[in-house]
């Protein structure tokens, strides 16, 4: 098999068939103006002399890398993974490459890797914010330069953004009301930052379930994280110094983990004198002991559909679309954490 040569140019295959450079290049690049006869002898040339196409010099003439970047917290997520694996599926079938990233929840290095992607000159973004974004400056000045962005999971409340995401304030509403269907009257909630409009809505789901049910609330029983493995720990030692705790529903799957484990450790039987609801339905949550009542979020079709619409605006040449929200429907996946 014929190797492929970098340093083969299109001047070599030009002087090796006595055609002129331009026509090469044009044949190359399969244009109308040249004969089948002539694009059959000079491709058949260049494959003989291990010729390899510049697509990088392809990609600067046209403006266009065909390449999108993607920003994510932590990819040891099983959501974000999932997400990215529907993105990765869209653009393989449209033609792009994927660079991925991670902002590991941290606002300077999310606002550094939009500039390092910039620089890379990405067609577009796809972005879940992190935990610490609270202004959006960086987002601003990507779409000043003519490339679209688009946000999933996480919204961003920056103008004229398009944002893809779960109906939060829905399924925190129902994963409370379950537990007090479950008889449970004294709630703990773990809360993300509560700048982040996911974790405020969240937060008030669970308060809409306490109103409907005649239940109190109260503060002191929202505890706010930033919902790490260590945090859970912390989570749960304040639990157990709040009064009649008999019930748990975490911002995410990570931290109610932490905090059953912990809590399981100190005497504590779950669900019997504590139920628990999760947040994510990472795959640890189904085989634990006991399996985690969670929620089952549309990860891949998020990543799909996601990756479409930014490709519908990179081809449309638009940076943004009229702050589109598209909602998609999560699922409360009920196990053994929850029942008593």
């Amino acid at each position: 098999m014929m190797m492929k040569n970098n340093n083969v140019t299109i001047h070599d295959i030009s002087k090796a068939l006595g055609i002129d450079s331009s026509t090469v290049s044009r044949a190359l690049n399969n244009s109308p103006r040249v004969s089948q006869k002539t694009k059959d002898k000079i491709t058949s040339k260049a494959n003989e002399m291990g010729y390899q196409r510049n697509s990088l010099a392809s990609k600067l003439r046209t403006n266009k890398t065909h390449s999108i970047g993607v920003i994510v917290p932590r990819i040891s997520r099983h959501f974000f993974s999932s997400v990215i694996a529907g993105i990765e599926e869209t653009a393989f079938d449209a033609g792009y490459d994927v660079i991925i990233c991670q902002s590991l929840e941290s606002f300077e290095r999310e606002k550094k890797l939009m500039e390092t992607l910039t620089s890379n000159r990405v067609d577009g973004i796809l972005i879940s914010i992190s935990m610490e974004t609270t202004t959006f400056n960086h987002f601003e000045e990507y779409q000043k330069q003519g490339f679209p962005i688009l946000f999933f999971d996480r919204p961003c409340a920056l103008a004229d953004s398009t944002n893809i995401i779960i109906d939060d304030y829905k399924i925190s509403f129902e994963a409370t009301e379950h537990l007090i269907q479950q008889r449970c009257q004294n709630i703990v909630h773990f809360s993300g930052p509560k700048e982040l409009e996911l974790y405020q809505k969240r937060t008030n789901g669970y308060k809409a379930a306490l109103v409907k049910y005649g239940i109190p609330v109260r503060e002191e029983y929202i505890l706010e994280s930033h919902l790490m493995q260590e945090d859970g720990i912390a989570l749960a030692k304040k639990t157990l110094e709040l009064p009649e705790v008999d019930g748990v529903f975490s911002g995410n799957d990570t931290a109610a983990i932490s905090a059953m484990q912990y809590l399981k450790e100190k005497g504590i039987q779950i669900p019997k004198d504590i139920a628990f609801v999760g947040f994510s339905n990472e795959p640890i949550s189904a085989v634990m002991e006991p399996s985690l009542t969670t929620i089952k979020q549309p990860d891949f079709e998020m990543g799909k559909i996601a990756s479409t619409l930014l490709f519908e605006q990179i081809k449309n040449k638009t940076n943004h679309t009229e702050n589109q929200t598209k909602i998609l429907e999560p699922e409360l996946v009920i196990r053994n954490s929850s029942r008593k």
